[in-house]
């Protein structure tokens, strides 16, 4: 009998659930909001690489970073938490992608060389989880408290960086030193079960980044002082418009600055891998 019972009010949470997510799509708006129609985001490409052979990269660096949310320079990947009718955070426009329009692969978060590919279910079960600690009253015998499943969502407030892998290199046809972002880690606020205690960040899912570029090409962000400047989430990444912090280059070792330095030293230890960087270009011209 306990069973049956429990098995009603499992049912009774899915379509409370079903009920819950339909509501939360955003209908089109019946008036215009605003003075004109917004048409240059929503048409936009991303904008193409530059042509790149093996013969003209003279030198490169494979590095990767952390981008912390909670810097205010990063706040327009953050907000908003909720989706607006013309904006989302960076993560609302990756799960979208991935479970509803099915544009974007996700690849495991241990594996950042991008060869475990999930499944629509494995997505799911990474941005969803069941709380099986909660509690609720026994419709059947009043008084007495039940063990009742709840599903719930990561959201965007529970986003707290982005881990990114990039290439840094030279290319001697055009004397340039360029870069470009490989891949993109989701990473939230792990909690204890049951809510309460913080046990750090935990990888949600890499994306290849080349292929979310033209999704992030339609996404606007949030600018200061001009709301019509028409900025996007690809033109955050294109102009370097993000605050971050170097965890890994490549070594002999794979290991991250994590693993060999901490505190104080460990930031010194991002900074000279930036100034590495920055003097390798410095020191191909001569004044």
């Amino acid at each position: 009998m306990k069973k049956i019972n429990y098995r009603i009010v499992m049912l009774i949470i899915a379509v409370i659930a079903f009920e819950s997510n339909a509501q939360e799509v955003i209908k089109p708006a019946a008036r215009l909001d605003g003075i004109y129609v917004k048409e240059n985001t929503n048409t936009r490409r991303a904008i193409p690489y530059a042509y790149l052979r093996e013969a003209d990269v003279m030198w490169s660096k494979r590095v990767w970073r952390m981008i912390d949310l909670k810097e205010k320079i990063n706040f327009p990947l953050y907000y908003p938490t909720s989706p607006l009718s013309d904006r989302k955070s960076l993560y609302d426009v990756i799960k979208d992608g991935a479970l509803k329009e099915g544009t974007v692969k996700c690849f495991s978060s241990t594996d950042d060389d991008f060869r475990i590919e999930m499944t629509k279910s494995e997505i799911e079960a990474k941005v969803s989880a069941w709380d099986s600690l909660n509690q609720v009253d026994d419709v059947n015998n009043p008084g007495n408290m039940i063990i009742s499943p709840v599903q719930k969502d990561v959201t965007s407030e529970e986003i707290t960086k982005y881990k990114i892998k990039e290439d840094w290199f030279f290319d001697k046809q055009r004397s340039v030193l360029d870069v470009r972002i490989i891949g993109l880690l989701v990473i939230t606020a792990k909690v204890a079960e049951g809510g309460g205690e913080s046990l750090g960040d935990a990888g949600l899912f890499w994306v290849y980044f080349p292929e979310i570029r033209p999704l992030l090409a339609n996404q606007e962000v949030y600018m200061r002082h001009n709301d019509s400047e028409r900025r996007t989430l690809e033109d955050i990444f294109w102009k370097r418009m993000f605050s971050s912090y170097v965890v890994k280059e490549s070594n002999v070792y794979d290991r991250s600055i994590g693993d060999y330095t901490s505190g104080i030293n460990a930031l010194f230890e991002a900074e000279r891998v930036k100034e590495d960087i920055f003097k390798f270009e410095h020191d191909l011209w001569h004044f």
